[in-house]
């Protein structure tokens, strides 16, 4: 059938990597997700904030150089990690549901009427999840394909952004949240999967 030259679309390889007809595999879509928060705020529960997001940045890593000076030449290591800050964006709901939520956290954080602050990161740091979708809804229940779960969160700034009579679009809330740690779960699907640990006395590869 015409129909099976479909799956030779895709990027040949050689015979011994790869299926010649395995065709081309589905991409994850960037509109079939959710973002799910613990441990926020104070009220619950915290579905709302759910249900309100806009956009979600993925977690994004580096790591710090070290370079060591040697003879005629440098070599280049891997320093300590940094996670960077993620953003989510929210729709500022009516109800005063989202705002109320962001307002519980930013007071956890601080108490800007008493000006007091939390004596410990655990009484405010709360667990972003984010989970991309198959596409899946109602009587079909949707398959988790991706997890990132974000530990030791608290939001760096939150901006409840601008109103304007010449604009149609909902009102809306920026918020940059730092973390501690990244993981992709279920574990041995990505960050955080098991590797062994490879052990030398060489600084080259």
């Amino acid at each position: 059938m015409a129909v099976s030259s479909l799956t030779r679309m895709t990027v040949p390889l050689a015979s011994d990597q790869s299926s010649s007809t395995q065709g081309l595999l589905m991409p994850k879509l960037k509109y079939r997700f959710r973002i799910i928060f613990e441990n926020f705020g104070v009220s619950t529960p915290r579905t709302e904030l759910t249900k309100q997001v806009i956009d979600f940045a993925r977690p994004s890593v580096s790591f710090d150089d070290m370079t060591i000076d040697i003879y005629n030449s440098k070599v280049r290591l891997a320093g300590k990690h940094t996670w960077d800050d993620t953003t989510v964006n929210l729709r500022d709901d009516a109800g005063g549901n989202v705002a109320k939520l962001v307002g519980e956290q930013l007071q956890k954080q601080f108490d800007f009427m008493e000006m007091s602050s939390a004596s410990s990161g655990i009484d405010y740091k709360f667990i972003t999840r984010c989970e991309i979708l198959d596409g899946g809804n109602g009587a079909n229940e949707p398959t988790v394909l991706e997890t990132w779960e974000l530990y030791g969160c608290y939001l760096t700034s939150v901006n409840y952004n601008d109103l304007a009579y010449s604009d149609s679009a909902p009102v809306t809330m920026g918020l940059n949240i730092r973390f501690d740690n990244a993981l992709q779960t279920p574990l041995d699907t990505g960050v955080g999967a098991t590797v062994g640990r490879t052990l030398g006395t060489v600084v080259t590869g």
